[in-house]
Formats: C-alpha cells, sequence, structure tokens
C-alpha cells in the first residue's frame, strides 16, 4: 500500500537529533515537545518534497543530500533552534 512520505521531514528530523546530541547544544532543551517544535519551525522554511513509494524516496533521498541542500538545512535547523531555545513553548 502506497504511503505518502516527505523526505525533506525525515531528514530534518534526522538532523535535529544528531545537531542537539553535539556539543554546541547541550544547553539547549531537548525533550519531545521542543524538538518537534525545532522541526516545524525548520519545515515550515524548508520547500516539502513528498514521494510515495520506497524507490522514489531513495532517489528523493539521495537528490537532497547533496552538500549544498544539507548546508541549506542545517542553517534552517540552526536558526530554528535558537528560535525556539529562546522561546521554548514550556516552563520546565
Amino acid at each position: 500500500m502506497p504511503s505518502l512520505v516527505n523526505v525533506t521531514e525525515e531528514i530534518v528530523f534526522g538532523l535535529i537529533k544528531f545537531l542537539l546530541h553535539g556539543l554546541e547544544y547541550q544547553t539547549f532543551c531537548h525533550c519531545e515537545s521542543c524538538e518537534l517544535e525545532i522541526a516545524a519551525h525548520a519545515l515550515n522554511h524548508l520547500p516539502p518534497y513528498y514521494v510515495t513509494t520506497s524507490a522514489n524516496r531513495e532517489d528523493a533521498f539521495n537528490q537532497l543530500k547533496t552538500s549544498e541542500n544539507i548546508q541549506q538545512i542545517n542553517k534552517q535547523i540552526i536558526l530554528s533552534i535558537y528560535k525556539m531555545g529562546k522561546h521554548p513553548n514550556h516552563t520546565d
């Protein structure tokens, strides 16, 4: 059964997990709520790339994983991390 997948979303979630566990972002909240807010903010500023088959997913993933695209995605995620760090949606 086909499913609808946003490959940009998959890449963003993977990079958020990677970045938040790096030394530079240890002081930022790592809760699920903040990770989702970071992802939502970043994805709202990046173009989606939807596919419906696993073969198309692999092709899209390979297309999107260029150094230029990853640099743009990382830049948006980093901006989102700082924005959410300044204005988290919880008071914990």
